[in-house]
C-alpha cells in the first residue's frame, strides 16, 4: 500500500511508444471476453438462467434497461470473431464458460449442446494458432443455486468444483491455462454488498462469507483439475492515502484489506490478513471458515491473473467506524487525484500499474503474473485516440515491471469487443473492436489496430 500523496503520469504526450523486444518472444498477446457480456443467445440449446439474466430482467438494475440476450451474438458469430483474432495476431484469447451453459441447474445434468459450443470455439482458436484460455467463473451463476442460497452458502463451492471437473474433462485435451475465477472481490462485494451487480443482495455480512466460499470454490476447483495449470484472476488495485494524517493512512489501510489483502493473502500465505478480521470483528465473524478451508484455498498456483484499470486515493470519511464487509465505506470517501478519466468516470494512471506490480513480487512471490485484464471505456466509434494512450502507457508500465524484475509473462487487453456493460447495459465501450449492436456489424478501431502493430513487430 503506498502513503505516496503526489500522482502518477497520466498523459502519453511526448511519451516512447512501448516496443515487443521489452517483453522477449514467449510473452503472451492476447484479449478478454466474457461469456455473458458477449455470447447471446440466452435461451438457446440448453442454457438456463444465470442471476444476469435474473438481474437484468428487473426493472432500474440496468441502464437503458439493457440486458444480454442478444449482447455482440458471439454464440452465433465466434468464427468470424475468431478470424478478427487472426487478423490482429493474438497469441491467446481469454473467454468465459457459462456455467448456466453446462449446467442449466448449477449440478446434476449435463447439457452436451452448451460442452460443445466450447469445443467448436476451442477449436476454431486452435486451428488459427490461438491459444484458448478459459474461466470458469466470470460472475453468471446458474440461477437455481443463487436461490439456494448462492455464493454465501457453502454448497455453492462445491457445486463449482463438480462444474470445473465437468469442464476440464471436456476440454483438457485441448486447453493448457485455466482460470477458476475472475475477480471474486466483485462477486462477493457487488453482488452480495451493496447489490450494484447480480443478484442484487445487501448483505454484509453474507459478502463476507461469499468471498470466502469464492475462494474455496476456486481450490476445490484446482484440485478437481488436478494436472492443469490453474490460476486465479483478482482485480487488484494500487491504494494511495490523501495525506500522511494517521486517519487517511488508516482508511487506505482498510480499503487495501478489503480489496486486495482478504484475497491475496488467503490465496499466497495460507492465512486472512488480521488486522481485517479485526476490523470485521464487530458486527462480523469468520465461523464459516471450517479447518482444512485455508490449505485448500492456498494450494499453489501455476499462475496469478490480474485486472487493472484504475487507482484509488483515500482519506478518512469522518463517519462512523462500524465494520462492514463493503470497506466501511461510510467511514471512507475517494479523493479526485485530479488526472484524466474515461468515459466511466476512473482515473488513468499507469504508475498504479506499475507500482501494484512491483508490490506483488516484493510482498508475496515470484508466481509468474498475467495482466488478463486492462483497458479503458471512451466515447468513441472506431477512432479511439484516448484507449490508444491508455493502453500504450500501460503497456509501457508492463515493460518497465519485467525490466525491474517483475515476472510478467502475458497481457489481455479488455476488452475484444464492444459488449454488455453489467449495470452499465450497452452505454459503455471498452471493445478495441466497435460492434454495431443494431446490425453486429464489427470495424476494427484503430486501438485494435495499434494494438496488433505492436504485436506485429515482433511481440507475438
Amino acid at each position: 500500500m503506498s502513503t505516496t500523496t503526489e500522482p502518477g503520469p497520466a498523459s502519453d504526450a511526448g511519451r516512447p511508444e512501448p516496443t515487443p523486444a521489452a517483453f522477449g518472444p514467449d510473452f503472451v498477446w492476447g484479449a478478454a471476453t466474457s461469456s455473458y457480456q458477449i455470447e447471446g443467445a440466452a435461451t438457446e440449446d440448453g442454457r438456463g438462467p444465470s442471476i444476469w439474466d435474473t438481474f437484468a430482467a428487473s426493472p432500474g438494475k440496468v441502464d437503458g434497461g439493457d440486458t444480454g440476450a442478444i449482447a455482440a451474438d458471439h454464440y452465433h458469430r465466434y468464427r468470424d470473431d475468431v478470424a478478427l483474432m487472426a487478423q490482429l495476431g493474438l497469441g491467446a484469447y481469454r473467454f468465459s464458460i457459462a456455467w448456466p451453459r453446462i449446467q442449466p441447474l448449477g449440478s446434476g445434468r449435463i447439457e452436451q449442446r452448451g460442452l460443445d459450443f466450447y469445443r467448436r470455439l476451442t477449436d476454431t482458436l486452435l486451428e488459427h494458432g490461438i491459444e484458448p484460455w478459459p474461466t470458469l467463473y466470470h460472475w453468471d451463476l446458474p440461477q437455481p443455486l443463487e436461490d439456494a442460497g448462492g455464493w454465501p452458502a457453502r454448497d455453492t463451492a462445491l457445486r463449482f468444483a463438480e462444474y470445473a471437473a465437468v469442464v476440464h474433462e471436456a476440454l483438457s485435451d485441448r486447453v493448457t491455462h485455466w482460470t477458476t475465477l475472475n475477480e471474486p472481490w466483485c462477486s462477493a462485494f457487488l453482488g452480495y454488498a451493496t447489490g450494484r451487480h447480480a443478484p442484487g443482495r445487501r448483505e454484509p455480512a453474507g459478502a463476507v462469507r461469499a468471498a470466502h466460499h469464492l475462494l474455496l470454490g476456486h481450490g476445490l476447483a484446482a484440485e478437481a483439475m488436478r494436472g492443469a495449470q490453474v490460476g486465479i484472476t483478482l482485480n487488484l488495485t494500487q491504494v494511495t492515502a490523501h495525506s500522511t494524517a494517521p486517519a487517511d493512512l488508516d482508511a487506505a489501510r482498510r480499503i487495501d484489506g478489503m480489496q486486495n489483502r482478504l484475497f491475496l493473502d488467503p490465496l499466497l500465505r495460507a492465512r486472512y490478513p488480521e488486522d481485517v478480521v479485526h476490523d470485521l470483528a464487530a458486527t462480523l465473524d469468520f465461523r464459516h471458515v471450517q479447518e482444512g478451508d485455508l490449505k485448500t484455498i492456498a494450494a499453489p498456483l501455476d499462475f496469478l491473473g490480474v485486472n487493472y484499470y484504475a487507482p484509488l486515493l483515500v482519506a478518512d470519511g469522518g463517519g462512523a467506524r462500524t465494520a462492514t464487509a463493503y470497506v466501511g465505506a461510510e467511514s471512507v470517501r475517494t479523493v479526485d487525484g485530479g488526472r484524466p478519466r474515461t468515459s466511466i468516470g476512473w482515473e488513468i494512471d499507469e504508475q498504479g500499474l506499475l507500482d501494484l506490480l512491483l508490490r506483488l513480487r516484493r510482498d508475496y512471490s515470484a508466481l509468474p503474473l498475467y495482466i488478463t485484464e486492462n483497458g479503458a471505456a471512451f466515447d468513441d466509434e472506431v477512432h479511439d485516440t484516448g484507449r490508444v494512450a491508455y493502453l500504450k502507457g500501460h503497456v509501457r508500465a508492463c515493460a518497465e515491471a519485467i525490466g525491474r524484475g517483475v515476472p510478467l509473462a502475458g497481457y489481455f487487453v479488455w476488452s475484444l469487443l464492444d459488449n454488455f456493460e453489467w449495470s452499465y447495459g450497452y452505454a459503455q465501450r471498452f471493445g478495441i473492436v466497435h460492434v454495431d449492436y443494431a446490425t453486429q456489424r464489427r470495424t476494427l478501431k484503430d486501438s485494435a489496430r495499434w494494438y496488433a502493430s505492436l504485436i506485429g513487430r515482433g511481440g507475438g
